[in-house]
């Protein structure tokens, strides 16, 4: 199994005001982590990108510690969290550098990143500065072909987003349109999903946002209609209360809490396997 969407190291305790923002705890994660490997899981990727407090040195040693393959990405978030270098660089600088991080190694790691993102959105609204990230992350897509993964803020503009990416030339079987589910709009996910993209239910386990009994119910309706094959799954960890050992769903919240709920509802294995572990094998070309 694969997770598409998940932070093992990120800090955005500044901007928010807010010490449980810094996810750090390397031995409470790792231990979640080793537990997972034994029910399965192989892969992570790691969307913390430039600007959200990613420790390269601190992702190698939890590869080591619970022997996971753990893939990094580039781009840059969202407002307000986009450091100096994003904003006053150009379109074609920041092109630029992420074909490097992705062809080379990412700024003191030679660890290449293996997808574009988390690039995202503001509520409701692409600033200026958004725009120009996205553009810059097509181009980078558009000449690497790896895959380029979206945030929405609470859902809003998911849309929009695929229809900007396909007129800047991406294809849209390469973008991953993040966190979709908190619009609560199953028609909004069907129309991102009929634009050829995936839809990536990365939230699971975030109840104050959504119930997962309206997760689940979305999954069933989307997998119903044949959809199986452009769905993602993951749990998007951001915060120190979100750990197990906290009181959080911790990571394993989606395979022994989550999955047991989709079975229940008549959700094949094979679309399980599609979404888990054939559409990420799929998307990183493994």
């Amino acid at each position: 199994m694969t997770y598409m969407h998940e932070h093992l190291r990120v800090d955005l305790s500044k901007e928010k005001g807010d010490r449980d923002c810094l996810l750090d705890d390397f031995d409470a994660i790792g231990q979640e982590l080793i537990g997972l490997a034994k029910r399965g899981l192989r892969r992570i990727v790691d969307v913390s990108c430039r600007g959200m407090g990613r420790d390269y040195d601190y992702l190698e040693r939890m590869e080591r510690f619970t022997g996971l393959t753990i893939l990094i990405s580039t781009g840059f978030y969202k407002e307000p969290f986009l450091p100096k270098e994003a904003l006053e660089a150009d379109e074609k600088t920041l092109t630029a550098l992420f074909i490097s991080d992705i062809r080379n190694g990412c700024e003191s790691s030679n660890r290449r990143a293996a997808l574009i993102g988390e690039i995202g959105t503001s509520l409701g609204v692409m600033t200026p500065a958004e725009a120009k990230i996205f553009r810059a992350a097509a181009g980078a897509c558009r000449e690497t072909g790896v895959p380029l993964s979206t945030h929405t803020t609470l859902g809003t503009l998911g849309f929009e987003q695929v229809r900007f990416l396909k007129q800047l030339g991406v294809d849209p079987s390469r973008i991953i349109i993040g966190h979709l589910d908190l619009a609560d709009d199953l028609d909004l996910i069907f129309r991102v999903l009929d634009e050829g993209a995936y839809v990536e239910f990365d939230t699971i386990g975030k109840i104050t946002y959504l119930s997962d009994e309206k997760r689940a119910a979305f999954i069933q309706a989307c997998c119903n209609k044949g959809y199986s094959r452009q769905m993602l799954l993951s749990m998007d960890i951001t915060r120190l209360s979100h750990l197990a050992v906290n009181g959080g769903p911790g990571y394993a919240y989606l395979v022994d809490s989550f999955l047991p709920r989709l079975r229940v509802l008549g959700v094949s294995e094979e679309a399980i396997s599609d979404m888990l572990e054939r559409n990420p094998d799929v998307l990183l070309g493994v």
